[in-house]
């Protein structure tokens, strides 16, 4: 195999990164896009020579216009989709925001309606099935203090 035949055969997926983020009530916060109907993860695309932490930490600040500090990798998803092609997400703890944090809130005008609390079991009614299984998986994982690899949302069989 040549070494262009061995480039076109390589993967070449879309890269996302996003936090959750919690109240008192272990409530997630979550985000509803201007264009899009269903609720989101604060979080985006990662650019071309960033890594997965740095663009989480750049989305958060852009879309919530908050700086916390982003704990450790909850969750990593390969979701690849008919649309756009391979995907690898990955989805980082925020932690719990204090009153103050939240009130200091301030979403991106151009992207973001609104951001709520909301809880775990709301999110099959507000996500789309594969979000709602990845930020369900990535709530455990965070209980358990123990990352979990995911295939479209969930872990792999066999």
């Amino acid at each position: 195999m040549t070494e262009n035949e061995q480039e076109q055969r390589m993967a070449t997926p879309r890269m996302a990164a996003g936090a959750l983020f919690f109240n008192s009530q272990d409530h997630v916060l979550l985000v509803k896009p201007s264009y899009k109907p269903m609720w989101e993860i604060p979080g985006g695309y990662i650019e071309h020579g960033e890594s997965p932490l740095t663009a989480c930490r750049r989305e958060v600040e852009e879309e919530l216009g908050l700086t916390p500090a982003i704990g450790p990798l909850l969750v990593i998803d390969w979701a690849p989709s008919d649309a756009e092609g391979d995907k690898v997400l990955y989805v980082f703890d925020g932690g719990q925001l204090g009153p103050d944090e939240v009130a200091a809130i301030k979403l991106a005008p151009d992207e973001l309606l609104a951001a709520e609390f909301h809880p775990a079991e709301s999110l099959d009614q507000l996500l789309i099935p594969r979000l709602a299984r990845r930020v369900k998986a990535a709530i455990t994982a965070r209980a358990q203090a123990h990352p979990q690899y995911l295939e479209h949302g969930e872990p792999p069989a066999g």
